[in-house]
């Protein structure tokens, strides 16, 4: 069976400017879930852009890549490349 390629993303509520870090493998139908309100953790914030995404791989990759950003020095290289 072939492993699913997975990409992680940042997302940024509009209204909040919050940002939100995650993965998946349709980035474009996470988005729409989000936006729709099927995230118990992004509902509040609605509605969310897409700010940054990255081609990562397989689930271990993302995971790993997916905690970076979320972590301090993460954030930072986001701010850099973002100018967040």
């Amino acid at each position: 069976m072939k492993e699913k390629i997975f990409s992680v993303y940042v997302i940024r509520s509009t209204e909040t400017q919050k940002l939100y870090v995650g993965m998946a493998t349709d980035i474009e139908k996470r988005l729409q879930q989000h936006n729709n309100g099927e995230s118990d953790y992004t509902r509040p914030f609605i509605p969310w852009e897409l700010i940054y995404s990255e081609y990562t791989g397989d689930t271990i990759q993302a995971r790993k890549l997916e905690k970076y950003y979320k972590s301090t020095a993460g954030k930072n290289k986001l701010r850099k490349l973002k100018k967040l």
